[in-house]
């Protein structure tokens, strides 16, 4: 198969200083460009950053975070995981896209997405009622948006538009996805429009997800549109063992979860639970550069998949820590992926 490439996801998790403590919004936000700045250096694709607009997370800007990133990089392709379209204005985002574009020189991308968290909706006025009706109409514009021409458009989640021309233009068009949690409706949605597929893998083995990546590709045939990516989505961790890596990354992963979980009825987590998830039927890509190698070539063949994003921090872990699972996956994750994809 052709060259798999490998990237970053961040949700700007906020950082810890080498003491343990945490640090604030404002440096864990400088982390994530140097983080950006390192991925770039060890030869990765994709550095994604996510949108929250909660305690637990820093980022609520991606596209500003990105820009400084833009000016301190020079090959990686640069993006969202997510931009939440629903709580969103496609104008806004498809302008906001195209100039981080321009100041990238051309590395922009987006992955449009619901959002696991809905704090963003009464945060800008949205109603959760609107849920479905929000991301469809809103998915529908930034497609038609893509073709940067002028567009008329009506529906019932903003004005309408007549003969509307938006800018900057991009010099060789916008790369988009649309990032999907599981649900076979989102899948033929996004083949419908006609946006790359992410698959956000983030519980159980990446074989039970192997369904959507096809209905994704038959829906694309049924839809007359070309074959276009599919990328996966899943946290981890590298480090020099395994042990150390589990180490390094359990509180975090089960601070967070637990975090969540309290708001959403989920068990405790713990230990035992973690171990599975590290396992090869967990969703959890933690480990030494060949644990970790291992897992993703798996899924990557389980899928057949074009690329693959780490979320890379998972909770508050040390910034240090984080540079160095960075430096590992760049280095020798990353080769060690290709040469066992390329006996295949």
């Amino acid at each position: 198969m052709d060259a798999v490439q490998l990237g970053l996801d961040t949700f700007g998790d906020i950082s810890r200083g080498d003491d343990g403590a945490l640090q604030s919004d404002a440096q864990t936000i400088r982390n994530v460009v140097e983080q950006a700045v390192l991925a770039d250096q060890v030869g990765l694709s994709f550095f994604g950053v996510g949108e929250h607009h909660r305690k637990d997370f820093a980022v609520t800007s991606p596209e500003i975070v990105l820009a400084a990133a833009a000016a301190r990089t020079t090959s990686i392709h640069l993006g969202t995981a997510v931009t939440v379209l629903s709580s969103d204005d496609p104008v806004r985002v498809y302008e906001r896209f195209a100039t981080l574009d321009a100041v990238s020189n051309g590395r922009a991308e987006v992955i449009l997405g619901r959002g696991s968290f809905i704090e963003s909706f009464p945060l800008f006025g949205y109603d959760l009622r609107d849920y479905e009706v929000l991301f469809e109409e809103k998915l529908d514009l930034f497609s038609q948006l893509l073709h940067e021409k002028p567009l008329t458009w009506s529906g019932t989640t903003r004005a309408p538009l007549d003969a509307a021309d938006v800018y900057p233009k991009t010099e060789n068009g916008l790369t988009a996805w649309v990032g999907v949690g599981g649900s076979p409706e989102s899948v033929v949605r996004a083949a419908r429009y006609g946006f790359g597929l992410v698959l956000a893998i983030i519980g159980g083995p990446s074989h039970r997800f192997a369904p959507f990546a096809d209905l994704y590709r038959r829906s694309l045939e049924s839809f007359e549109r070309p074959t276009l990516p599919i990328s996966i989505h899943s946290p981890g961790h590298t480090a020099e063992t395994d042990q150390q890596a589990w180490d390094e990354a359990y509180e975090g992963v089960a601070e967070l979860n637990n975090v969540i979980g309290a708001e959403r009825g989920w068990p405790t987590y713990n230990r035992l639970r973690f171990q599975h998830d590290v396992g090869p039927e967990g969703a959890l890509y933690v480990g030494s550069p060949e644990t970790v190698a291992r897992k993703i070539a798996d899924t990557v063949r389980t899928i057949g998949a074009s690329r693959f994003q780490m979320k890379f921090a998972s909770g508050s872990l040390a910034h240090s820590k984080l540079m160095s699972s960075i430096e590992l996956y760049g280095t020798r994750v990353l080769p060690l992926v290709r040469d066992m994809l390329a006996s295949d």
